[in-house]
């Protein structure tokens, strides 16, 4: 069976566009996913009363529920008790609360792996929690981090095909389309497929060539 090069082609402009949508939601949600993870790492760091349980339990739940589960939660449960939210915005906060949840994990063990002796000599010094927090650890974190970090980013951006389930129209939810409309199955995911490959292989190099730069305290890339 030979491929409909010419249909492959016509094609090209949607899948642009839903590339486009695809990468907004990837790195919307690994923005807010690092904002999630700051605040619960502090929060656990300086065992913050009843709050460290209440992220820890965030951390057990978010990570052993699927995110399609937690997905169709808050776009088709949510709206019965009157809160409704569009695909776009459901893929936001659905994808915030598992990558949260993941980037959680990733710096704790960073801030565990920063020696307990440079915290006492900070409080010694008489800096605060904050000044700690700020000065001391995220920064020996982040560099002890950044491997895991980078490569949850990727699975994000991964994870994004899932929001296809409920209309954002991503590059899978694009490539659902043209196969139910023209039936050109193998048409359809070659052009997926080779997306993905220009998309993935180039950002995993890179972000592997700034992981490695970053630890040896080289900041160009």
């Amino acid at each position: 069976m030979s491929f409909d090069t010419a249909f492959m082609l016509s094609t090209l402009p949607a899948f642009f566009k839903a590339l486009g949508v695809t990468l907004q939601v990837g790195l919307i949600a690994i923005a807010t996913s690092m904002l999630v993870a700051l605040l619960n790492s502090a929060i656990l760091v300086f065992r913050t009363p009843y709050l460290w349980r209440l992220v820890q339990g965030y951390v057990e739940l978010a990570r052993n529920t699927p995110l399609l589960i937690q997905l169709f939660f808050v776009y088709f449960a949510l709206p019965s008790v009157g809160v409704k939210i569009s695909g776009f915005a459901a893929a936001i906060i659905t994808m915030t609360f598992m990558g949260g949840a993941y980037l959680t994990e990733v710096l704790r063990a960073g801030v565990e792996a920063v020696p307990r002796a440079q915290l006492e000599s900070g409080r010694s010094i008489g800096l605060s929690e904050g000044q700690l927090l700020r000065h001391v650890i995220l920064p020996q974190a982040g560099i002890l981090s950044l491997p895991a970090l980078f490569a949850n980013f990727v699975f994000l951006l991964k994870e994004t095909t899932v929001v296809s389930a409920v209309a954002v129209p991503e590059i899978l939810y694009t490539t659902k389309n043209y196969i139910a409309l023209y039936y050109k199955t193998y048409e359809m995911l070659a052009v997926l497929t080779l997306l993905c490959v220009l998309i993935f292989l180039p950002l995993s190099l890179l972000l592997r060539r700034l992981e490695r730069r970053l630890q040896h305290g080289q900041f160009g890339i």
